[in-house]
């Protein structure tokens, strides 16, 4: 795929963040969108800007990528509204923060059905009509913590790592049958988005003192140039996408030291994250 002009792309989570900054740089490409979230007053927000920088041809739906029946029902309407879909970017995401053993059942099945059961239903029901398009792409969201773990991330971390499992063997599978379809798994450090002030937390986490952590100390760059990366990845057709100097500093680091990183990393993290909430 040497262009995106005149391609039509669809795009997850485009109500904020990366999501809505990747239609903003993709509609002064030429790109058709398509565009879902669940946040209905955050989509119309991405419209109307996308309207402004000149992007006419948008379609938008509300859209849980974690609800099977509602995706499949969605990739059949963007193909019937624009004829075709050229690149999916499944980018909807949440974070929940917490000890393995203070995690709710539930909260632990949010984030799976959002992470990684949402890029499963967007990858394999567009896939087929990214095949016939002749000139197809798939980009699917990870994180640096699909590369690395972290503490207090563990059911994030099993999210994305299954996410970049599921990209890698699918690019593969694409170049083994010969399909004219690239895939892409990207992998953002700190972007400067609401996902951490959106968050879940376990009883003994403060989610004031979360969020505030990832805000003040790990968000270092802004959506709209993780979205020109993203972009030009998809224009190389490139396996894999680190997003920000902290994605491959941190990605080096546990490289070098191997599984030796994990215990420098609980070293560390004691003296970084907030203290635990006392639970009565």
């Amino acid at each position: 795929m040497k262009t995106l002009d005149d391609k039509v792309v669809v795009i997850t989570g485009a109500g904020s963040g990366i999501g809505r900054a990747l239609a903003l740089d993709l509609a002064r490409r030429g790109s058709h969108l398509a565009l879902s979230d669940v946040d209905d007053a955050g989509l119309a927000e991405t419209v109307a800007q996308v309207r402004r920088f000149g992007g006419t041809r948008v379609k938008s739906d509300h859209l849980d990528v974690a609800d099977r029946a509602a995706v499949q029902r969605y990739a059949l309407e963007v193909v019937e509204h624009y004829g075709r879909v050229n690149v999916v970017v499944n980018n909807a995401g949440v974070a929940l923060a917490g000890d393995l053993t203070d995690l709710e059942y539930d909260d632990i099945d949010w984030i799976i059905g959002v992470n990684f059961w949402g890029v499963v239903h967007g990858t394999k029901e567009f896939l087929p009509h990214l095949i016939a398009s002749g000139d197809g792409h798939v980009v699917n969201l990870s994180s640096l913590f699909g590369l690395v773990s972290m503490p207090g991330q563990s059911m994030y971390n099993a999210s994305k790592y299954a996410v970049r499992g599921m990209t890698e063997a699918l690019r593969e599978e694409m170049l083994i049958a010969g399909h004219p379809v690239g895939v892409t798994a990207v992998h953002p450090g700190g972007i400067k988005t609401a996902i951490a002030r959106n968050a879940r937390v376990s009883a003994k986490e403060s989610q004031e003192a979360t969020a505030k952590l990832f805000d003040e100390k790990l968000a270092k760059m802004t959506p709209e140039r993780a979205a020109e990366i993203i972009v030009n990845g998809i224009l190389k057709n490139r396996a894999r996408v680190l997003v920000g100097l902290d994605a491959h500093a941190v990605h080096t680091f546990a490289k070098v030291l191997g599984s030796r990183y994990q215990d420098v990393v609980a070293m560390a993290s004691k003296r970084v994250l907030p203290d635990k909430a006392t639970v009565v």
